[in-house]
């Protein structure tokens, strides 16, 4: 991790896009070009057309993929790149969020209001699962950003206040908090609290992790599939699950 190189990036980029001036006129998100330069600041690398797919970058047989979301759409890629190139999905995960709000008809920008949640690396779990037949596949490892940015919102919303269903405009990051890489299977371990019992169901994994029932169960499945966990029994109508520590 590189927070100077990521803070000189971005104050270069937003400097020369100042979205407060140019709202609906960027072409390309300033959170994807920023994060595209971060790893690889010579453009001579950016888009590059392999087959049918343009890279976001492609340098010596190594690809990164920008993904702000929607994993599904890579799995066209991912099944025409795999075999000949090492790929890399990045991930950007909102740490701290501060949220500006547009009103489409003035151009006017709010004042900045803090979100009250706070993004972990579970918050990737969703998008995991989308592509979760890939994860095992030895030439792709996936990186979690995790960073703090602003977020710039229309007030187009089905709500009474507009902010419900809206629509987003942009995200600019302020601050690299830090990289999570998974090169390996047995990386995603790190998806299981330290403090996890012997044995345990996803109801208890989930009261000790920052996730919901259902979250909780869609990590399991895909810890599962990765044997990063094994199922050893059951209790009730509830599966028990103990941590696979066989080294790999």
């Amino acid at each position: 991790m590189n927070e100077k190189k990521f803070f000189a990036i971005t104050a270069s980029l937003v400097n020369s896009n100042d979205v407060t001036k140019k709202i609906g006129t960027l072409q390309e998100k300033l959170l994807h070009r920023i994060i595209k330069h971060y790893f690889e600041n010579d453009i001579s690398y950016h888009e590059i057309k392999i087959g049918p797919f343009y890279a976001d970058i492609l340098k010596e047989k190594e690809i990164v993929e920008i993904q702000t979301r929607s994993f599904n759409k890579l799995r066209k890629k991912l099944d025409f790149f795999l075999p000949n190139y090492r790929v890399t999905i990045v991930y950007p995960i909102p740490h701290i969020k501060w949220l500006y709000w547009i009103d489409e008809n003035t151009g006017e920008i709010s004042s900045k209001r803090k979100s009250p949640k706070k993004g972990t690396i579970y918050d990737a779990i969703f998008e995991l699962y989308k592509i979760n037949p890939y994860l095992n596949h030895p030439n792709l490892r996936i990186c979690l950003l995790l960073m703090n940015m602003e977020e710039y919102r229309y007030l187009n919303g089905w709500s009474t206040d507009k902010k419900r269903g809206s629509s987003r405009y942009n995200r600019i990051p302020t601050e690299l908090i830090d990289e999570v890489y998974f090169n390996s299977p047995f990386d995603y371990q790190a998806f299981l609290p330290s403090n996890l019992p012997l044995h345990f169901t996803s109801k208890d994994y989930q009261q000790l992790s920052p996730i919901n029932q259902r979250k909780a169960q869609i990590a399991l499945k895909i810890l599962t599939d990765l044997e990063c966990v094994i199922r050893v029994g059951k209790q009730k109508n509830l599966i028990i699950y103990q941590k696979n520590k066989q080294d790999r």
